[in-house]
Formats: structure tokens, C-alpha cells, sequence
């Protein structure tokens, strides 16, 4: 039987491609999104093309509850979900103490709390089954700090943190937990976050590809993936640990600075 994934953040971007990925592979989906019409799209395209069944929840996972809500609601159709993928995610650019106190908490709400309690809410079930993979969407965002986006990275550093704890806490299951970690990509992220006119956002990944080689480590039940960076990209991230912090947030600031017009 083709195992059944749960996507957050599926009407686009990495979560869209994320699921067409599974479903071209024949399998069932659960899809979560704010856009019920994107959805309601997308359930009917890759029903139509793969002849998979497709499950849209439309839900805002920034309102507190609102994961406990996708559990009973997976729970009460009687779906068994086997791959949990916590794609769903913002950020923001700008000052912390200048940017707006509610979208910071609601990207909290979404990047940290949604993932921790869908995570909270599914575990238990594959833990009985024992089996079942989990793949959550941090970003390279996570191994630094982020001047200008202070929020952001920090909660991409707990979601890659989580994941690994929770992949060390599994270690005699058949259950794997991975952090898919991707640079600068071609979603809507760059413009919802106001990066579109910055360095970090001058060369991107196709969330395509990003997709795949997140959903293929997942599959080979891999702790970590860095996706979506030149190899000149890597070496510096490989050089994090060794370089003076202070020089450290000036380079990353002066990449998230806005461009003039």
C-alpha cells in the first residue's frame, strides 16, 4: 500500500512541489493550506493526473488550535498518515524592534508551535505503527544568526534543533525524522518576506528541485539536507563555526539589506 503524506503549506512553493512529488509516486495526500480555492486546484490536478486521492484541509495554522484541528480532522476520516511534511512557514524582513509585534508571533505561531504540535499530534500514532517518516522545512537560515530577520532564523534554528533531537529520541524506531534545509528559493517567500530586492535573493533555487531532494532524503532517512546553494555557498557555510561572529552578522546583514530603488 502507497504511504499517505500530510503536507502543510501545500497550495505552493516547495510544499506544492512536495506534494506533486508524492503523488506522481502514486501517493495518497492530506493537503493544508490557508487557500481553499488553491487547494481545491491542486487536490483536482493531481487527482485528475495520478489518480491518487487527495484530502484538502483548509486551515490558518498562525491561530493557536488550529493544529489540534488537522489531527482531528485526519483522525475522524480514519487517514492514517505515514509521511508528516511541516512545509508551512514566513518570514519577515526589517528591525525586530521596528517590525510589527503580530506578524513576528504569528510567524512564530507557524514556523514553531504549528510544527511542534503537528509533530506532538502524529508521532504517537506512528510510533504505535512503528514506522513512518517525518520531514520538516527548516532552512540554511538555521545554522546562523540573522540580522533583519532575527525571527525568522531563530525559528528555523529550533526546526532544524527539533528535528535532530527528535531523529536521536527515535534511534531504536523504524521512524526518521529530517530537516530539509534550502537557501534562497523560487517561492512566494521572497516577496511576502520583502527579500525579493536583496543579495541573499539574487540567485534561487527552484522549489522543484529543492522539493526532490528534500523528499528523496527524507526517504533515505537522512538527519540533515542542504539544498539550493553553490558549491561557493557551501564552503561558507561550512565556515560559520571558524569565522568571528562580528564579521559574521555584518556579511549577513548587509546581504538582507534592502536595495534603493
Amino acid at each position: 500500500m502507497n504511504p499517505t503524506a500530510l503536507i502543510t503549506g501545500a497550495s505552493s512553493g516547495i510544499g506544492k512541489e512536495l506534494a506533486a512529488i508524492h503523488a506522481e509516486r502514486g501517493g495518497n495526500l492530506v493537503i493544508v493550506a490557508r487557500s481553499g480555492d488553491k487547494l481545491n486546484e491542486l487536490k483536482n490536478d493531481l487527482e485528475k493526473q495520478h489518480s491518487v486521492e487527495v484530502t484538502p484541509i483548509v486551515k490558518d495554522l498562525t491561530k493557536p488550535g488550529a493544529a489540534r484541528e488537522v489531527y482531528d480532522e485526519v483522525t475522524a476520516a480514519g487517514i492514517e498518515i505515514d509521511y508528516l511534511i511541516n512545509n508551512a512557514g514566513f518570514g519577515g524582513q526589517g528591525k525586530f524592534h521596528e517590525r510589527d509585534w503580530s506578524e513576528d508571533l504569528a510567524m512564530i505561531q507557524l514556523n514553531v508551535i504549528a510544527t511542534t504540535a503537528l509533530t506532538r499530534f502524529f508521532l504517537p500514532d506512528l510510533v504505535k505503527r512503528n514506522r513512518g517518516k517525518i520531514l520538516n522545512v527548516s532552512s540554511t537560515a538555521s545554522l546562523l544568526p540573522g540580522p533583519l530577520q532575527a525571527v525568522y532564523f531563530a525559528t528555523k534554528a529550533y526546526v532544524t534543533s527539533f528535528s535532530n533531537a527528535l531523529a536521536g529520541e527515535l534511534h531504536d524506531t523504524d521512524i526518521t525524522v529530517t530537516a530539509l534545509m534550502p537557501g534562497a528559493t523560487e517561492t512566494d517567500f521572497a516577496s511576502t518576506s520583502g527579500m525579493e530586492k536583496t543579495d541573499l535573493f539574487s540567485k534561487m533555487a527552484t522549489a522543484r528541485s529543492v522539493a526532490e531532494d528534500g523528499y528523496e532524503a527524507m526517504l533515505a532517512g537522512k538527519l540533515d539536507v542542504i539544498t539550493g546553494v553553490s558549491a561557493g555557498q557551501r564552503l561558507s557555510l561550512a565556515a560559520i563555526p571558524f569565522s568571528p561572529k562580528k564579521m559574521l552578522l555584518t556579511h549577513i546583514r548587509k546581504m538582507q539589506e534592502v536595495k534603493p530603488s
